[in-house]
Formats: structure tokens, C-alpha cells, sequence
């Protein structure tokens, strides 16, 4: 079996593997699999080719994998299972709202709310929700 085959199985597999194990591991593998092979169609010394493999696996781990976990960052809104929808929303509040303090509702259900400046907002009055931070939502008179 040529060399180029065997590096691009190792990249499949290591494919496969990420994909039943989403770990952002097995991902900088296969791609070290990949270009490993793509360079084993002018190299043919299977030492220096399991040389560049381990490190190309190296830089890919210590480099590609930071760079890919801070863009797939999970968002806020699966982390509280607040959904986004909720922003924007007209709701009412319940209890008096200001900067520490305060709580709306939103179909029925109580929550904490906060406005991000001095405002006090009385009871009673409809306001729009601008952001959530965990489990509170700020929001602003309309």
C-alpha cells in the first residue's frame, strides 16, 4: 500500500472518530492525516513522514484548536436556555425595576429584570426587554 493511502485513512478515520466524539481532537488529526499525505506524493521516507505527521498533529492541536473552540464558543442562550427570542419583547413589570433590582413577565412567568442606567421604572408600566445576562433580563422603558 503507497504511503499517500495509508495518511489519507488515517485522516478518514480520524474524521469519523470526531464525528462520534465531538472533542476538536480527532479533527487537527485527520488534518495532519491529510496534508501528511498530500506531502507523501514527493516524499517517500516513511520515517520523515511519521516525523512531519506527529508534528504537523502538534501545531494543529496547539494552534488550530484554540482557534477553532473560540469561534464555535457555545452562546448564552443554550448555556441558561434562554432563548433569543425574548429579546424585544413588550412585556410588564411586576415589581419596580431599577439597576439592582426588579422583576417582569413574560407569558405569565416572573423574572429578574435590571436596567442598565439610573432609571427606577414603576410597576405597571410596559418596557422592552434589551438583553439577557444569564438569568435576568435588562430592559428599557418604550
Amino acid at each position: 500500500m503507497l504511503l499517500w493511502q495509508i495518511y489519507s485513512i488515517v485522516g478518514v478515520v480520524c474524521i469519523i472518530l470526531e464525528i462520534l466524539v465531538p472533542s476538536m481532537f480527532f479533527l487537527n488529526l485527520s488534518i495532519a492525516g491529510f496534508i501528511t499525505a498530500v506531502i507523501s506524493l514527493f516524499i517517500h521516507d516513511s520515517n520523515m513522514l511519521a516525523v512531519d505527521f506527529l508534528a504537523l498533529s502538534v501545531v494543529s492541536i496547539f494552534v488550530l484548536r484554540p482557534l477553532l473552540l473560540r469561534t464555535i464558543k457555545p452562546s448564552k442562550d443554550k448555556e441558561t436556555g434562554v432563548q433569543a427570542e425574548y429579546i424585544g419583547k413588550i412585556v410588564k413589570v411586576i415589581e419596580p425595576v431599577n439597576k439592582y433590582k426588579g422583576a417582569i413577565t413574560i407569558y405569565d412567568e416572573r423574572w429578574d429584570a435590571r436596567v442598565e442606567n439610573d432609571d427606577e421604572i414603576p410597576a405597571g408600566t410596559e418596557v422592552r426587554i434589551v438583553k439577557n445576562d444569564s438569568l435576568v433580563m435588562y430592559v428599557e422603558r418604550i
